[in-house]
């Protein structure tokens, strides 16, 4: 049972940068003959942001971190970890941390991280930060996250072009004896990892001429085996069985009370997929915020950029309790349940 207790580790800041083009899907030509009504309806995604050809991840969290660093106004070196999750690195090797590290002047002491999760990123990610942090009394993290799906889809694909955006997001912790601990359940199912794959470019299937022959699958989609792979319905019927059952697991675990959660922030699907886990968990809508409209499904980066979008006032002035639940790609899921108070939480950066 994966469930785990971090102590001594807290949430301070949040910021979070976008692309400055977005697309909209009204009109998106993937749909023609027809426009994206039906699609906006179902998924909730008006338009999503695109980044331009030279701006990779890294350069999306580089701007975000620089500028919570700043406000913060922390030493950077006394920056302990850098864990960076993205399924889109600038490139194979060297780690994505390594790069970031340097950018942000961080001190070469800095313990850097990559890893490779997508949709449950965040929840994975702050519970490995959390945990290093916690164990080794290191006294600063940054957890960045993010992707740039759009350069991994095709753009004759109605069934992933329309629904990703891309974002970069970072989230600052400290090490505080006073902590209140934080919560996480955590889970893994590999024999559905086909449901969301790009299955050329790695070294099982490395990227030859084939790779690259566009082929129509029927119904709008055409993509090549280099480019995203998304099995609708397999993901749906795994994400309205799954996130209930996590989010359950764990306030049953450790007796929290749902009632007294301020806010339950799941990975940015879609709005059907949402809303169906919503009703099941019998959540009232104002406790479920949503920033699919405007920037669609950003991997990672969903739950830190909805709060930091949708409720930036209430980060920087309240004490409030939260659920987190990210899933998706792997398969993999997981839920966190933690307080912050009075975050410092910028406005949201356009590059």
């Amino acid at each position: 049972m994966a469930f785990l207790k971090i102590d001594h580790v807290k949430i301070v800041g949040i910021s979070a940068c976008v692309p400055k083009l977005s697309e909209e899907n009204l009109n998106n030509p993937v749909f023609l003959p027809n426009n994206g009504e039906d699609f906006i309806k179902t998924t909730g995604i008006k338009a999503k942001r695109i980044a331009s050809a030279d701006v990779c991840t890294s350069d999306l969290c580089f701007v975000a971190a620089d500028k919570l660093l700043d406000d913060l106004k922390w030493d950077r070196s006394e920056v302990d970890v850098l864990l960076v999750v993205t399924q889109t690195p600038d490139y194979i090797l060297p780690v994505t941390s390594a790069l970031l590290q340097s950018r942000l002047g961080l001190s070469e002491e800095c313990l850097g991280i990559d890893s490779p999760l997508g949709c449950s990123g965040y929840v994975y990610g702050m519970a490995n930060i959390g945990a290093v942090m916690s164990s080794g009394k290191l006294r600063k993290g940054l957890l960045c996250v993010g992707d740039t799906p759009s350069k991994s889809v095709s753009p004759t694909d109605k069934s992933t072009q329309p629904l990703f955006g891309d974002a970069g997001a970072v989230t600052a912790f400290e090490y505080d004896e006073t902590a209140e601990p934080i919560y996480f359940h955590l889970g893994t199912d590999g024999s559905g990892h086909q449901s969301i794959i790009i299955p050329h470019g790695g070294y099982r299937n490395p990227t030859s001429l084939a790779s690259f022959e566009i082929k129509n699958y029927g119904d709008g989609i055409d993509r090549n085996s280099c480019q995203l792979e998304l099995d609708g319905m397999d993901v749906f019927s795994f994400g309205i069985s799954k996130a209930p059952k996590t989010v359950n697991a764990l306030l049953d675990k450790y007796a929290i009370v749902k009632e007294e959660v301020d806010y339950f922030v799941f990975h940015q699907a879609n709005m059907m997929m949402n809303k169906m886990i919503a009703k099941k968990l019998k959540l009232p809508e104002e406790k479920v915020p949503y920033s699919l409209s405007s920037y669609g499904n950003t991997s990672s980066a969903t739950i830190p950029l909805t709060m930091v979008s949708e409720l930036k006032e209430n980060l920087q002035q309240k004490k409030l309790s939260w659920i987190f639940c990210g899933f998706g790609v792997g398969l993999s899921w997981g839920t966190v349940f933690a307080k912050t108070e009075n975050l410092v939480c910028p406005d949201i950066i356009e590059i």
